[in-house]
């Protein structure tokens, strides 16, 4: 996803298209009964009198309400944090919020003592502001819109329903967010000073890219970053360099974990993939290897240029002792996931090519029409840049805005201190 802040309305639902439906339905609903009317047809036209009446378009999550353009990054940011601390500490001090059971999904419609609960929850992290509006036991539009607002904060897709995902994000102790926002505190203080005029900020473990000028966010790209096993770094680096269809050389971390299983499986897996093996200047094929040896370990294993390869049309470089980049990617689907830690610690960006669109502003000859066009050619070329941004990729899983909307992510890595934690509350 990427999100430009001039725009961020887009993603504002339609005050008056959402008002148009409801008046639709409602009226629909609202007309003569007929002979034939149901008791089951007279509640349901009887509730959407009364939930049009309770005005539920006031609960309309917006994007300017959630995103803005300050950078996670931003010297406020600590302050921001701050603020939001004894909120969550009071939370704490009252008990914190109960477990959400009931239904494996709860959806508009669902009607279950658990919604009670769930408008409790949503309650007390702000989600839900009005939460005797509607009926208690009813998940009607009301809780569907806070649902939305807690998906957003938490990083997930904003369905509106109550899935395992959303249930097990909820049912994190109040506990361990506190300690969350404490120790991403002294994360964000460390980072507080000035980054440059230009540059690019991954969040681990929120999967997110901000492109960064004038200390506003000009754009975010949703990324995919390293498995658990294959973590992405945490650095501090400068872009160099743009690689146009690159060849891809394999790390051997992957040839011995991925590549040589692979082709045990499907001896046709590099002809497919057009990838070759290299012994110096001397190419084998594939059954000259002793699949069942470490040997491809020590050759060059390389993929060509192409709509297969791994690194998709561009990869961006910047040094650094972990030898990571940012890339672009065939397997696009994956940005779709909640959860997009699948890389081998480098990093995939979604619409990357607005990203090196941005990174070349001020390189001579590359335009926007100059990336373009590489974009629909396969050409090998490179381009150094000009004026480059700096890179910081860190590990921030809470955070809190300029209007005090407090975000987690998942500690995905493990590096929070909040497993220890819970496994004490488990005693």
């Amino acid at each position: 996803m990427v999100l430009r802040m001039k725009s961020a309305g887009g993603l504002q639902l339609s005050r008056r298209g959402l008002l148009t439906g409801i008046v639709a339905v409602a009226g629909s609903w609202a007309l003569p009964a007929v002979a034939e009317e149901t008791p089951l047809e007279a509640f349901l036209r009887d509730r959407a009198v009364r939930e049009w009446e309770s005005k539920f378009d006031g609960t309309q999550v917006t994007a300017g309400e959630l995103m803005s353009d300050q950078p996670l990054l931003s010297p406020s940011t600590a302050a921001q944090i701050e603020r939001v601390l004894p909120i969550y500490q009071d939370i704490v001090a009252r008990g914190g919020w109960r477990p959400i059971g009931g239904p494996k999904r709860m959806k508009i419609g669902t009607s279950n003592p658990a919604v009670v609960e769930l408008r409790q929850r949503l309650a007390i992290t702000g989600d839900l502001p009005n939460p005797q509006n509607g009926v208690q036991d009813v998940f009607d539009s009301f809780v569907d819109a806070a649902v939305r607002r807690f998906q957003i904060r938490h990083g997930l897709k904003p369905t509106g329903a109550v899935d395992q995902a959303t249930r097990d994000i909820m049912n994190v102790p109040a506990e361990l967010r506190l300690r969350q926002l404490e120790t991403n505190l002294v994360r964000v203080r460390s980072m507080s000073g000035f980054l440059g005029d230009r540059y690019v900020f991954v969040n681990i473990p929120a999967a997110e890219l901000e492109a960064v000028e004038g200390g506003r966010v000009v754009a975010r790209h949703t990324a995919v970053v390293g498995k658990v096993d294959r973590q992405t770094p945490v650095l501090t680096s400068r872009v160099t360099d743009i690689n146009f269809n690159p060849y891809w050389t394999v790390p051997v971390s992957i040839i011995r974990k991925d590549l040589i299983p692979k082709m045990k499986e499907d001896p046709s897996y590099f002809d497919r993939l057009k990838i070759r093996i290299f012994n110096g200047a001397q190419e084998l094929h594939p059954s000259q290897i002793n699949w069942d040896s470490d040997e491809l370990t020590r050759l060059t294993v390389r993929q060509d240029p192409g709509e297969m390869n791994a690194m998709g049309s561009v990869k961006i470089n910047f040094p650094n002792e972990h030898t990571v980049y940012m890339h672009d990617t065939p397997f696009k689907n994956m940005f779709g996931d909640n959860a997009r830690f699948h890389s081998s610690g480098c990093m995939r960006i979604q619409n990357v090519r607005e990203l090196v669109t941005w990174i070349l502003r001020d390189t001579p000859n590359w335009g926007p029409e100059q990336v373009d066009y590489m974009f629909q050619n396969v050409q090998r070329v490179d381009a150094k840049v000009k004026n480059s941004p700096a890179v910081y990729t860190n590990y921030i899983t809470a955070w809190a805005t300029a209007n005090g909307i407090v975000h987690f992510r998942d500690d995905v890595y493990g590096r929070d201190g909040i497993g220890e934690l819970a496994a004490a509350q488990q005693l």
